[in-house]
């Protein structure tokens, strides 16, 4: 019998273990937040803004009041009941919203579509083949992204070897397309939406162009990727890694244990044209509707289409049952989230100083216009997002204050919302936190550097877009329209 002794670990072992960057988790970083606010309550001075008798803030006419109204951290806990109870609609909508989501993931509609398509255009154009993937990901990624995208990467390594590409396309035409829908698309913006109180899916439609824009451009941008390294490879990001173009060739043993000959199914064809005609559906009941009740009708639809998508695929009454419930048990922390978020408000209201601070925030901004506001929000959004990439954890920390600051600069809330977005969005891409990301670059073999530097100048240009797009959106006077 042998043994084996291990060494203690050295003092450069244990630097590196310190330097290693970890963020808290949400529920820690809530708790902090928290604790922050109610210590702010005690230090920033109370004030308030003159309202008009419409309620309309005056952005130039603001006071500071002569007694402070602080809320202790004792006091801020035992609100926590009141930030759950006050947010139960919209907890118990994207708990709904959540179970929806989970049918559909559930019933492999997408992977089939996927797989089939992949499948039949494998030995077509490489034009034709990566566009074709690459549009497929990005609607995917705008109407249902998530990590589990990660399981999808070793196609595009399939591919990318089999059309003698690097591993930057593999994850160019996956996770880098996902992205792109996840960062512009409808869907992920629902949850800011109903931080700040607007109709949710509202402005649907130019979103829903904005998100092509930005496939195509992306698609562009991968293309003549792709066309450089076809003509010279040592171009190529990897090349200095070891990529050579005519190594690693695909065996057929490779291709049948990522690709299967699967038929397109009729039923996957049904569950998703029902899973997206539910948005037109709501976003019709938005403007035809009762807007009071917008809420009630998305958690109905949404239940009863998640039921229609179950059956559709043939579960039966107890697993569609299943899956709805986890659906709902994987947002409950979330649904936790908005709570507490919640709280965050009422500690701000209650102390008076979320005047005082909007009022110093927005100082600068008043001074720019309009347009230059909401890009200088993008870019904000776009630096925090570096490191707190969670879209609900942002929208619990900034929301609170980004409404009321674009209420008294005159900014609709659509506008800060989409600002919002695209600042949450694109930095995804390059976030060293994301799980998503750094899962997709193990699987397809590229590290995390060596992606920076392939998607950094992207993402700079994604921005300026994004800038460009906010400043005709205020031009026009965007509200939400289309």
């Amino acid at each position: 019998m042998s043994t084996s002794t291990t060494s203690p670990p050295t003092k450069n072992n244990r630097k590196k273990k310190k330097l290693k960057l970890t963020m808290p988790h949400l529920f820690w970083m809530m708790v902090i937040i928290l604790a922050l606010i109610s210590l702010a309550s005690f230090l920033i001075p109370a004030g308030e803004f003159a309202v008009d008798a419409d309620g309309n803030v005056d952005a130039d006419n603001f006071r500071f009041l002569d007694e402070q109204s602080p809320v202790s951290p004792i006091s801020t806990l035992m609100l926590l009941l009141n930030g759950l109870s006050e947010s139960a609609p919209v907890v118990f909508t994207v708990m709904v919203i959540g179970a929806n989501v989970a049918v559909v993931l559930e019933s492999k509609a997408f992977e089939n579509i996927l797989n089939w398509t992949t499948y039949k255009l494998k030995d077509k154009s490489t034009y034709l083949l990566i566009s074709t993937l690459f549009c497929l990901m990005v609607y995917i990624g705008g109407f249902s992204g998530s990590d589990a995208l990660i399981a999808v990467v070793p196609i595009g390594v399939l591919f990318a070897r089999k059309l003698k590409l690097d591993p930057i396309v593999a994850m160019g035409v996956t996770t880098f397309a996902a992205m792109i829908g996840f960062g512009t698309g409808p869907q992920p913006i629902v949850v800011p939406q109903l931080f700040i109180e607007l109709p949710p899916y509202s402005g649907f439609g130019m979103r829903f162009l904005i998100m092509n824009f930005f496939m195509v451009v992306g698609l562009v941008l991968l293309l003549l990727y792709v066309r450089k390294i076809r003509k010279d490879p040592t171009k190529s990001h990897m090349y200095g890694n070891g990529w050579r173009p005519d190594e690693n060739e695909v065996t057929a043993e490779d291709e049948e244990s990522t690709l299967t000959a699967e038929k397109l199914s009729w039923r996957s064809i049904a569950v998703i044209v029902f899973f997206i005609a539910q948005f037109g559906a709501i976003v019709y009941y938005s403007t035809q509707g009762d807007s009071d009740l917008l809420l009630n009708f998305m958690v109905a639809i949404s239940l009863v289409t998640a039921v229609i998508m179950g059956v559709l695929v043939n579960f039966s009454s107890n697993k569609i049952a299943d899956t709805i419930a986890k659906g709902l048990a994987d947002m409950a922390f979330v649904g936790f989230i908005i709570g507490m978020a919640r709280v965050v408000s009422i500690v701000l209201n209650e102390s008076k100083i979320v005047d005082t601070i909007v009022y110093f925030l927005t100082r600068p901004l008043l001074e720019v216009g309009l347009g230059t506001s909401t890009v200088l929000m993008v870019i904000t959004f776009g630096a925090i997002n570096f490191l707190i990439p969670s879209a609900t954890a942002k929208a619990a920390i900034l929301v609170p204050i980004v409404a009321p600051i674009a209420d008294a600069i005159g900014l609709h809330p659509q506008l800060a919302i989409q600002a919002f977005q695209f600042g949450d969005g694109f930095t995804n891409q390059i976030s060293p936190v994301l799980a998503w990301l750094l899962g997709s670059c193990a699987m397809a073999g590229v590290s995390y550097g060596t992606w920076v530097r392939w998607v950094f100048p992207k993402i700079l240009l994604f921005l300026a877009l994004s800038c460009a797009i906010m400043l005709l959106l205020v031009s026009v006077g965007w509200t939400g329209g289309l």
